[in-house]
């Protein structure tokens, strides 16, 4: 019920930058965790940044200091700008959220929903 699209992939080189943009649609009542993972070729998929309910946010270690994760609510969006690339950081990015679908009255249906993703590809 809950659909995500991501955009602003693409191919860059070492040390230049992107910005990934994720817009959620539905009949979504409540958005707790918002943010992105990414699988590298042969990899598993893992944690790049997402925002909390509580307001709080959690960065994989790898990418500390050079992403920086957003979130605005009311447009139910969550960007991710990208800097300093490196090699490793080529993979499918994947947005995510997590929060609760309006169902009938007096009921909501909880929901963890995954964008189709969208290609970094970083080379040197």
């Amino acid at each position: 019920q809950v659909q995500l699209v991501e955009s602003g992939g693409g191919l860059v080189q070492v040390g230049g930058s992107l910005r990934l943009s994720c817009v959620a649609s539905g009949n979504i009542a409540r958005l707790n965790r918002m943010g992105w993972y990414r699988q590298a070729p042969g990899k598993q998929r893992e944690l790049v940044a997402v925002t909390n309910g509580d307001g709080s946010i959690n960065y994989a270690d790898a990418v500390q200091g050079r992403f920086t994760v957003s979130r605005e609510n009311a447009k139910k969006t969550v960007a991710l700008q990208m800097n300093s690339l490196k090699a490793e950081d080529t993979g499918v990015y994947y947005c995510n959220a997590v929060g609760f679908t309006f169902e009938n009255v007096g009921y909501q249906k909880p929901f963890d929903s995954w964008g189709q993703g969208t290609q970094v590809t970083v080379s040197s």
